[in-house]
């Protein structure tokens, strides 16, 4: 004898009570930082520095339509003039897509510097800051730059820790110790602000300055999976407090923060990576004075910057 079927009671007033205020947290949490944006477009307060580096020349767009290329530097300075940038990245953003695209450029690759000689690609940046590192990327990849961020280190282990307090799990390949201050031992480890930076920085990798690029993306990929979660939106007020101080950059608060909407709303999903030179066009050489550096076909990456970027994207013929 068949058994009869419990009839269920659909509970519909109770399902869509729950879906109504999941929307008004959604709209809430949206309106939120537009709310933050446009108290901080009213102050009218640029980020740190920015007069003082309007020498930057990076091609013009319209921001608000256009895809736009955004230069980005880790820097260690500590008051010298002619420091080198530890991280070059460039973040492409398409803000009709709300997509986020980024690129690691290996900081030893031999490039041609506008006006000096042959050089590692980081000492662009010693000769003539934001300006002939962004000149140099174009000469040498055809590749665009419209905006600059610089972040000092000490800026990087602050926001870690603001965002991150409980820290971020990663897996150190083996033991790290030689030039980070500290030692960091093999396996999965959970680290704070200033044993990640560590993490990122180390130099002795086996892989060379390859790993420490896979390291840097790694990071950052998992940075903005904290942003993403709602305890960051508490803590944007202070993080705009970071960018005030520790950030130099000549991008308006109000463009930082529709791209900082989109990572929070995931409206461009998952960002996805390129590291340029890729894997088999480029050859180890050595030049006196100079050290180790990457000897790279410079049409092969050309040529793959553009497939990364897809069409009509800022490249140039």
């Amino acid at each position: 004898m068949a058994r009869s079927k419990k009839k269920v009671k659909v509970r519909w007033g109770r399902i869509f009570g729950a879906l109504f205020f999941i929307g008004i947290f959604m709209v809430g949490l949206v309106q939120v930082i537009d709310y933050i944006g446009t108290t901080i477009q009213a102050l009218n307060q640029p980020l740190k520095k920015v007069e003082a580096n309007q020498s930057f020349q990076g091609e013009k767009t319209n921001h608000k339509t256009d895809p736009f290329n955004v230069l980005l530097l880790g820097s260690d300075s500590r008051g010298e003039e002619q420091a080198r940038t530890d991280t070059i990245m460039v973040a492409h953003y398409n803000p009709q897509t709300h997509k986020i695209k980024l690129i690691s450029l290996m900081r030893d690759m031999y490039v041609s510097i506008p006006d000096h000689r042959k050089q590692k690609l980081n000492a662009a940046y010693s000769l003539g800051g934001p300006d002939l590192l962004r000149e140099t990327i174009k000469e040498n990849f055809g590749l665009d730059i419209h905006y600059y961020a610089t972040i000092d280190f000490q800026g990087f282990e602050k926001a870690v820790d603001l965002l991150a307090p409980n820290g971020i799990e990663v897996e150190v390949p083996y033991e790290m110790t030689a030039g980070i201050g500290m030692t960091l031992e093999q396996g999965t480890q959970v680290l704070h602000g200033k044993e990640l930076l560590g993490f990122v920085r180390f130099r002795q990798d086996r892989l060379s300055d390859f790993g420490r690029v896979q390291r840097q993306q790694e990071v950052i990929s998992k940075l903005s999976e904290e942003v993403a979660s709602f305890n960051s939106v508490k803590k944007l007020p202070e993080l705009l407090g970071l960018l005030h101080t520790h950030v130099d950059t000549n991008l308006e608060p109000s463009t930082l923060l529709k791209i900082g909407k989109d990572v929070l709303t995931e409206k461009g999903g998952e960002i996805d990576t390129l590291r340029i030179p890729e894997d088999d066009s480029f050859e180890n050489n050595r030049y006196e004075g100079i050290g180790e550096v990457l000897e790279v076909d410079f049409e092969q990456n050309k040529e793959r910057l553009k497939e990364f970027l897809g069409e009509n994207e800022s490249l140039q013929d």
